[in-house]
């Protein structure tokens, strides 16, 4: 893999392509230095298509090759095949947070800084996907609706989940935690309710969202979950992290089928 990408460690076929990027080796300027993905910040639009220009370079494939949705923090999964060419400073139209592809050859995109990215695939490497699983989307079934989408058998399909804000940063208040416990079923909930610390602050809890994550997959039937514990907020020299600074750049995990 390049150096500007990291290469995700998980059980996924030779035929799958995959990776990470990090905010490392791009051309934008600060706050969002330097490989800034995200069309949606105030960065100068030129410099995002640039950098995703050098990423798509970096994985092998024509920029156009890339299939991204306008991400919306819900649950709704797009299908590669119907999502428009990729076109540097295009951006995306097409409202989803989460792709599915079975087609040789397409890149599935998702743009995180702080939400959970999280990439699958078949074990036969003929579909894969990939979400971007905030707490919202992640609440609203959006990993569910990913493996439903890829149509095959849970037990076939193997997950990676990459960097996001960790367990140890990620603050959030009550109505977090209940719409969680409120969706939860008795195969997870004792595992939902681990997955919140509580603060001495009132009905203030730390959030870990990969415990989260991987709690809701496990409960319908993907148990094959490679996990890197990288946390984007503790690590200001590597990741772009919104809660940390706000204003800031975008970050994207990439799956596909090689041709």
């Amino acid at each position: 893999m390049a150096p500007l990408l990291d290469a995700p460690q998980w059980a996924a076929p030779k035929n799958v392509l995959a990776a990470m990027s990090t905010r490392l080796g791009g051309i934008s300027t600060t706050p969002f230095d330097s490989l800034n993905l995200g069309y949606s910040t105030p960065d100068n639009r030129n410099s995002v298509a640039a950098n995703e220009v050098k990423v798509a370079y970096a994985l092998g494939i024509d920029p156009g090759a890339i299939r991204w949705v306008y991400q919306v923090h819900g649950n709704a999964v797009q299908l590669a095949e119907s999502l428009p060419e990729n076109a540097p400073l295009g951006g995306a139209v097409i409202e989803g947070d989460a792709i599915v592809s079975r087609t040789p050859g397409l890149v599935c995109g998702v743009k995180v800084a702080d939400c959970l990215p999280v990439l699958f695939s078949s074990v036969d490497g003929r579909v894969v996907a990939a979400a971007h699983a905030g707490w919202r989307g992640l609440a609203a079934g959006v990993l569910e609706n990913t493996v439903s989408a890829m149509g095959c058998a849970a037990e076939d399909i193997v997950t990676w989940l990459g960097p996001c804000i960790g367990k140890d940063r990620f603050e959030v208040g009550g109505e977090v935690r209940s719409a969680f416990l409120e969706a939860a079923s008795p195969a997870n909930r004792d595992l939902i309710v681990a997955s919140f610390q509580p603060l001495a602050s009132q009905e203030k809890y730390l959030c870990d969202l990969r415990s989260i994550a991987s709690a809701r997959l496990r409960a319908i039937g993907v148990s094959k979950i490679a996990v890197t514990h990288a946390c984007t907020f503790s690590e200001p020299a590597r990741y772009f992290s919104h809660r940390r600074d706000r204003v800031t750049g975008r970050m994207a995990a990439f799956v596909g089928i090689k041709p």
